[in-house]
């Protein structure tokens, strides 16, 4: 019976393993220092979104068996349309994806410098930190061999890790349910706390998730009579991934006495009340979140660039590993060198949030094209509510831009 439900897992964990990073880590933790439970609505309508959407994309790809970046370059059939729209993807998944790395594997140092300690080579008056060149040779061997199941197991049991890792974090600080309950379906939205929602609904509602969703489905099924398994994939991954980041959310909101920074500051404030246990368990989850994205945000670049460019999008591909091996050499370069990444990481989040009314708009249109998808195109329930997700995440789009800019 597990040995069956094991064989149906496919790409979700690895959805959630790309939206669970360092950037999630940190944004969680700054919302519940900085507000408490007031805003895990905007987490549980995060992952409703991201339900919504990442199941057009798993559907887009078993139906078509192409990725979402192949699908907008062959159906935009205006060429000047549609070399906007893929320069517009291709440099926002890259650009962004080549900051995160940074950021990915950022985190991954911060979770090991916890347990071993700083291991830094001096050379003149330069430092370089080992653990990064650690980290990125981790994702390199896994990528490199290019064999998806090996890829999908790897990425599975770090997600089980880092999930008991923050979950029992949470369970440490014994929270008031009321207020949790309370946070999450009594909806609070005020301008201190807008750019905070924004940037959790960016770190979940991931624009690349899109496109790496629906290129690796494929790698899984092939046959339309396997979109039920997608689907329960997809919501089982989502959710967990959703528990894991109110958890983070609910480990800050229980630390007073500092001030929280990042989820280095948490585990000092949860170091007095639970003993080292605590931040052993945080620097666990925080290593796994950060490998896992690491692995994943330079295999989403390869994929959507792969799409954009018509390139076959082979995990052993020449191309194919160029890109991924760009994004990552990145990402190693500005970690071993002291790169400071939570602002950074901040700006990505914010930054997503932006972009994903464009990107789920590209989706929504493909999805109702019967050239596309026939039989499988969305129904108006699945249309209704895309519609409300892209009124939302354009709403709080554009708000921000006039915020930032003061008009209101």
């Amino acid at each position: 019976m597990i040995k069956k439900w094991l064989s149906q897992i496919g790409p979700g964990p690895l959805v959630a393993a790309a939206f669970i990073g360092p950037g999630t880590v940190t944004v969680c933790t700054l919302a519940g220092a900085n507000f408490g439970f007031s805003l895990l609505w905007s987490l549980v309508l995060s992952v409703v979104a991201t339900i919504v959407l990442q199941e057009m994309a798993a559907r887009l790809g078993i139906v078509t068996q192409k990725g979402l970046s192949e699908v907008i370059r062959s159906e935009i059939r205006h060429p000047i349309f549609k070399w906007l729209s893929l320069v517009l993807v291709l440099s926002a998944i890259i650009i962004g994806n080549a900051a995160y790395e940074a950021g990915n594997i950022s985190g991954g140092i911060l979770g090991l410098e916890t347990i071993f300690g700083t291991q830094n080579l001096h050379y003149g008056n330069r430092s370089f930190n080992l653990l990064s060149v650690v980290i990125g040779l981790i994702a390199f061997v896994i990528l490199y061999i290019g064999n998806y199941k090996i890829l999908e197991r790897t990425l599975i049991a770090m997600v089980v890790v880092m999930s008991l890792a923050f979950v029992v974090t949470a369970f440490l600080t014994k929270p008031d349910i009321f207020g949790v309950l309370k946070g999450m379906f009594v909806p609070n939205l005020n301008a201190e706390s807008l750019f905070t929602v924004i940037a959790l609904v960016g770190t979940t509602v991931v624009p690349y998730n899109l496109f790496l969703h629906a290129a690796l489905v494929k790698e899984k099924w092939n046959n339309t009579s396997d979109l039920k398994y997608a689907r329960r994939d997809t919501v089982f991954a989502v959710v967990l991934g959703g528990i894991v980041s109110m958890c983070i959310v609910i480990s800050s909101s229980a630390i007073n006495s500092i001030e929280i920074q990042s989820v280095g500051d948490l585990a000092k404030g949860l170091t007095p009340l639970f003993g080292r246990f605590a931040t052993y368990v945080l620097s666990v989850g925080l290593f796994a979140a950060g490998i896992t994205s690491a692995i994943t945000a330079p295999l989403a670049a390869a994929y959507v660039a792969s799409g954009c460019l018509g390139w076959t999008s082979d995990l052993k591909s020449r191309r194919f590993r160029m890109v991924w091996m760009f994004i990552l050499g990145l990402g190693v370069l500005f970690s071993s060198v002291g790169f400071k990444s939570i602002e950074i990481i901040k700006f990505a989040q914010v930054a997503n949030g932006l972009l994903l009314p464009v990107i789920a708009g590209f989706l929504l249109w493909i999805m109702n094209r019967t050239s596309v998808l026939g039989k499988f195109k969305n129904g108006v329930f699945q249309n209704s509510i895309g519609l409300v997700i892209l009124g939302i995440a354009a709403f709080l789009g554009i708000k921000s831009i006039l915020t930032v800019f003061n008009v209101f």
